[in-house]
């Protein structure tokens, strides 16, 4: 222990009192009283801690314990948020023992409301499961808690290996969000679909498409592409024999064998212009995919097999598209006959052996992980301009995956109930605060709840009765 430390300690045991512990995490004291009390059922002493605070040069940061003078709170959502983490709470707390109740807390505040950091803690006190879950939200202690996750690189290595050691088939993409900051490593100048040269910050993700949540998810420096991104990543996840699903911009030539390498199967769509494509392979074989028809044929590639469809409403649509440009003398007829065997058709490059509609159908959902991109966007978009530095950045991406996964619990439940196309995850969650719950005493009492929200109560199939 550190001589300041101990200096601290000391100085804390005369003030309190109590007997007092240090614990270290990361690199970073904490402070604990400890006790003893006798087990029943094991019939023992049992050594009990409770957390005070964290250690620093400046003293003790304690958590935030202030009793708010509220009886009513929102029921019914955070209720419903807490059930849907079950899952992931023992892993969580694994790999972050002293942190992981206000990395929940605010995943779940930031699931019902994209709120502002600043503003989590007052969200949080509105919800019954603050009374539950005992989270230290102040800004600064949750700006303490950002940097504490965000540097500890092993914990959350370990969190996302937990929950993806199961997944069969995978989808992997890489996005951007800008950045004004000039403290962040993360932020540089990089290629971007807009085609806009500011400074970013990239940040990947896996996507379970046989669980339908996302598996994992890390910020990138700005100006790493996405091939270097994935070889970079792949050598971090502990998983094989299962399926990764790519988009065109990975497509390379030494992609297969990296893949492969890894032991990896492989869905790789390539980009239109790769000289391996035989376009004028006949096509025979067809099926119907989202009431679009599809053609399709594949041969064999070297070790790989080579998958060519034709979305047939897709051609069309290039066809028509072409001959507009050829009326505003922007394309010859020459250019047409050139570009005419490619419309419509897809390639894919795979190391399965399968039936055609298998392989397209796979391709198809790595829609999914855009969706979830453009959910998580909302949220980043909204707290970018609070990340002073790469541990903060590393520490948000975090929570907002805990956030984003959720996020897809409560979706998931919806589409499992024929809901989705009615009821947004956002509405679900807004009818459910209407629950709500009213402490007097030591009486808790739950409010009368509407007919609608009654109605969704029991379509999806939530136990919402209070607990005892």
């Amino acid at each position: 222990m550190e001589k300041w430390v101990q200096s601290i300690l000391d100085k804390e045991r005369k003030k309190r009192k109590r007997p007092l512990e240090v614990k270290t995490l990361n690199g970073n004291p904490y402070l604990y009283a400890s006790t003893t009390r006798w087990d029943k059922t094991e019939k023992k002493v049992k050594k009990v801690t409770e957390y005070i605070g964290r250690i620093t040069k400046q003293g003790v940061v304690e958590r935030d314990t202030n009793v708010q003078l509220r009886s009513v709170y929102e029921y019914g959502n955070a209720y419903l948020l807490q059930q849907l983490s079950k899952e992931i709470q023992s892993p969580l707390e694994a790999a972050f023992p002293f942190r992981w109740k206000e990395i929940l807390a605010t995943a779940i505040v930031k699931t019902i409301r994209p709120l502002p950091l600043r503003l989590v803690k007052s969200a949080w006190e509105k919800l019954e499961t603050s009374l539950e879950i005992n989270a230290a939200l102040s800004p600064n202690t949750l700006s303490e808690t950002l940097h504490e996750v965000g540097a500890s690189y092993t914990s959350q290595k370990q969190f996302f290996d937990s929950i993806m050691n199961d997944s069969h088939m995978l989808a992997f993409d890489l996005s951007s969000i800008f950045s004004e900051s000039k403290s962040l490593g993360f932020a540089e100048r990089g290629y971007n679909p807009d085609h806009v040269f500011l400074n970013q910050i990239n940040f990947m993700m896996f996507f379970s498409i046989d669980k339908q949540l996302p598996a994992m998810l890390r910020p990138l420096h700005g100006s790493i592409r996405d091939i270097k991104a994935i070889k970079d990543v792949l050598q971090d996840v502990n998983i094989s024999n299962a399926t990764v699903v790519l988009d065109r911009g990975f497509a390379s030539y030494g992609m297969p064998s990296l893949l492969a390498s890894k032991n990896f199967n492989f869905i790789l769509p390539l980009k239109r212009d790769f000289s391996t494509i035989r376009y004028d392979e006949p096509m025979k074989q067809s099926f119907t995919y989202r009431e679009r028809g599809i053609k399709w044929t594949k041969w064999q590639q070297g070790k790989y097999y080579m998958y060519l469809f034709e979305d047939v409403k897709m051609r069309a649509e290039e066809d028509t598209t072409f001959i507009r440009l050829m009326e505003q003398k922007k394309k010859t007829t020459h250019d047409y006959e050139q570009a005419s065997k490619r419309f419509g058709k897809i390639a894919i490059l795979s190391n399965l052996d399968a039936p055609g509609e298998k392989v397209y159908e796979m391709f198809k959902s790595r829609e999914d992980v855009e969706t979830c991109f453009d959910a998580l966007k909302n949220e980043l978009e909204n707290d970018k301009t609070y990340l002073r530095d790469d541990d903060a950045v590393r520490g948000y991406f975090f929570v907002s995956f805990i956030s984003l996964y959720l996020y897809y619990k409560v979706l998931n439940l919806l589409r499992k109930n024929e809901l989705n196309d009615k009821v947004s995850v956002n509405e679900a969650l807004m009818e459910l605060s209407k629950i709500y719950t009213i402490h007097n005493g030591k009486k808790r009492v739950l409010s009368a709840i509407p007919k609608k929200v009654e109605t969704l109560v029991k379509v999806l199939g939530v136990n919402i009765n209070p607990k005892p």
